[in-house]
């Protein structure tokens, strides 16, 4: 080795390079390759050593690592990384321990990126062809012939080969890791885990241990969460464990100023930024919406690494439009996108969840209803409407949100689930005490609460959303402006309602529904002068339900508009069939509900109902109730008005229980007044001779219109009508409703 410590030889290798290193090659220096020497003779270490002093492969220095035996050598091999150059002599311990320690490195440790140069000072122990085709060995020389140069030569060129093998396994490795990423990513619905992986991924790919975190500028996953505050500034979404505290909060509370730098750099300019001692990367989509990670560590400066990151970083931006969308979908689904509230379905979920865990006990729920909201959303526009939702909701989420769900059902309903204590009718109804600021504008507003206690609910949260609807309506209904508790006997009766509605469909569509016709009587010559058509409605097995029980739910149900245009058809083709059979004067009378008057169709309908069956319009007279009279009488007069002019008649049905006034009754123009059964009952119940109905029949002959009673039941009653001057009746005194064929027998009789 002689020739190896001459420095004569080769004096270019001890020049001193007293330059600057730039800042890039300092951090690079600050990484030597690892050169591991195996040899048992010292003086072999000391003149490689000092052979290769000062020496700098790639801006990087050179760090010796020694071992002097075989079992020496594994030790260190087992705890040192990155051994770039293994210079290995070939006798040691006996004479093939060499090649037996390659075999162990390539095939037990499975270094497979390792240089290894053998050297021997006995070539004839192993042969150089033989060692070369036998064990994956690099090189091979003769100790002999390492001149000082040719070391340098043998090292450097090792060095960089095995730079270049480890930058293709890093980037085979990376590229495996970024395509698993990439896969795991795409599945990630939220943010935060989405982010931690992230996290997982970087510290894997940069293979360092440091502590880092990721925060955004965009309220990514809760989107709706305060959507009618401005957001501002930066939030920590994902942290290591240095920085689990962080989480939530705004980066400018938590980060010192060099932190907050860096990463608003990376936003800012849209790209990664590496410094010194920290680095920070960029996320983006195409939304718009972005991520930024902070390092606390600086990442090497190699191309390849560098090239990796870039390509891992748009893998993960391809990814989060992913987690974006999923978000923004959750939102809708779960959220309102007014109020940034929960909405039906995601109350309905903590419903579930509440009926189903301890909290049962003691919590409740409260509609909270608008009152009047559709007419201020009518007077001032959608728009203010708008404001002012948000404004309600505002109120309830700041005094109720920490400890209770809040959501809106509905356009003007919103819901508080939370412990009864909280959700209590004062509480609540004591928050609308105040106006309400609507774009600018101060508000009052009342509410309407519908309440439910769950202590002993037994039903699903479906069921109790809908049975604190039902109180909701009752408050509504007989409690404006305050509150109604949720009863069992609440759901016996709306339930029933239901089951009769579906039963009503049922019975509609299987034809059990039929019309039956009471004969109306002139009383002074007892002629029969026409009926009026009623419908009646027969079970399955047989049985009646009255019409006052099925009706309201008909009109409530809107069912009633199909129903009573059934029933005018069947009225008219009936007077059609009576009039071809000899009855040329008779008249058929047929009730029309406010929901039938009032629809778009209704004119269509009566006029259809005229042409199909050929029957005089005057023989047909339509009755209305003195309800719809006062409910929009401008409306009433201009249909009333069309309906005369086809020659249809009308009448006044139950006239005298409600309050219309002489003036309104002059617009209508109708033809009769009919005067309710239970003034006709009342007759001989009050002597005075200004009982009620005397006083419609003195009213109807002021007015010339034609007056009838209903209800008629004994002579006596009839003989007082006719006393008081009314002319016709019904009742069952004169008959009971009739079907077709017995109205025909009865009209020959």
């Amino acid at each position: 080795m002689n020739e190896i410590a001459d420095p004569q030889e080769d004096a270019l290798f001890f020049v001193e390079d007293d330059k600057p290193v730039p800042e890039g090659e300092l951090l690079a220096v600050s990484n030597p390759w690892n050169i591991l020497i195996i040899d048992d003779d010292p003086d072999v270490h000391s003149a490689t050593m000092f052979a290769l002093q000062g020496l700098r492969i790639q801006g990087r220095s050179l760090n010796f690592l020694h071992a002097y035996s075989t079992a020496e050598a594994r030790q260190v091999l087992l705890h040192s990384k990155r051994i770039a150059v293994i210079l290995l002599d070939v006798v040691m311990d006996d004479d093939n321990a060499g090649l037996q320690l390659v075999s162990y490195i390539r095939n037990t440790l499975e270094l497979k990126d390792v240089r290894i140069i053998l050297r021997t000072g006995q070539a004839g122990y192993a042969p150089e062809m033989d060692a070369i085709r036998d064990y994956d060995i690099n090189d091979y020389k003769n100790k002999t012939e390492l001149t000082q140069a040719k070391l340098y030569t043998t090292v450097t060129s090792a060095v960089r080969s095995y730079e270049q093998i480890c930058a293709i396994s890093a980037s085979r490795r990376g590229l495996e890791l970024i395509i698993k990423a990439s896969a795991q990513l795409m599945g990630l619905k939220d943010l935060r885990r989405f982010s931690e992986t992230i996290i997982e991924y970087v510290v894997e790919l940069a293979d360092n241990d440091g502590e880092c975190f990721v925060c955004t500028p965009h309220p990514i996953q809760e989107e709706f969460a305060h959507a009618n505050e401005i957001i501002t500034g930066l939030r920590v979404v994902a942290g290591s464990l240095q920085y689990q505290d962080w989480l939530e909060r705004p980066l400018v509370l938590v980060a010192d100023k060099a932190t907050q730098k860096i990463v608003q750099k990376a936003l800012f300019e849209r790209r990664n930024v590496f410094e010194a001692d920290a680095t920070a990367l960029y996320f983006s989509n195409i939304g718009g919406a972005s991520l930024a990670m902070y390092l606390d560590f600086a990442l090497p400066p190699d191309l390849v690494d560098r090239h990796l990151l870039d390509m891992f970083c748009s893998n993960v931006s391809v990814c989060l439009d992913n987690v974006v969308l999923t978000s923004r979908m959750h939102n809708l689904a779960f959220f309102d996108p007014l109020t940034g509230l929960a909405n039906r379905l995601h109350l309905l979920q903590t419903l579930h969840d509440t009926l189903h865990t301890e909290k049962k006990a003691d919590s409740a729920l409260a509609l909270v209803d608008i009152d009047h909201f559709a007419e201020t959303n009518d007077a001032l526009g959608h728009q203010f409407g708008d404001f002012l939702l948000c404004s309600v909701g505002k109120r309830l989420r700041n005094y109720f949100g920490d400890n209770c769900q809040i959501a809106r059902i509905g356009n003007d309903i919103f819901a508080i689930l939370g412990h009864e204590d909280l959700v209590s009718p004062s509480l609540i109804l004591s928050l609308f005490e105040q106006p309400f600021v609507a774009d600018h504008q101060n508000v009052q507003l009342s509410a309407t609460l519908g309440l439910i206690k769950f202590s002993e609910y037994e039903l699903s949260g479906s069921e109790a959303l809908k049975d604190a609807n039902i109180a909701l309506k009752r408050a509504k209904s007989h409690n404006r402006s305050g509150y109604s508790y949720f009863t069992r006997d609440m759901g016996v009766e709306i339930r029933e309602r239901v089951r009769m509605m579906h039963a009503l469909r049922a019975a509609f569509e299987g034809e059990r529904l039929f019309v039956v016709y009471q004969p109306q009587v002139d009383m002074m010559t007892g002629r029969t002068v026409g009926a009026e058509a009623l419908l009646r409605w027969r079970t399955e097995d047989g049985q009646f339900i009255p019409p006052d029980q099925f009706i309201p739910i008909a009109e409530y149900s809107g069912l009633i508009v199909n129903i009573g245009e059934w029933v005018l058809r069947s009225a008219c083709f009936e007077l059609m069939q009576l009039r071809e059979n000899g009855f040329e004067d008779f008249q058929i009378a047929v009730n029309v509900s406010q929901a039938q008057f009032s629809h778009p169709q209704f004119m269509q309908s009566l006029e259809r109902a005229l042409r199909d069956s050929r029957i005089p319009p005057h023989c047909l007279e339509l009755e209305i109730t003195e309800s719809m009279a006062m409910t929009d009488p401008e409306m009433l007069c201009s249909m009333l008005q069309k309906i005369k002019s086809m020659g249809v008649r009308i009448s006044i049905d139950d006239f005298g229980t409600g309050f219309s006034s002489l003036s309104q009754l002059q617009k209508l123009n109708v033809d009769k007044l009919k005067i309710d059964r239970a003034f006709v009952s009342e007759i001989f119940s009050n002597h005075s001779e200004a009982s009620i109905a005397k006083m419609i029949v003195q009213l109807s002959q002021s007015l010339n219109l034609a007056v009838i009673a209903e209800g008629v039941e004994t002579k006596e009653q009839a003989d007082a009508l006719l006393s008081f001057g009314c002319k016709y009746a019904q009742g069952f005194y004169f008959a009971k409703p009739q079907t077709k064929s017995d109205l025909r027998k009865y009209l020959r009789a």
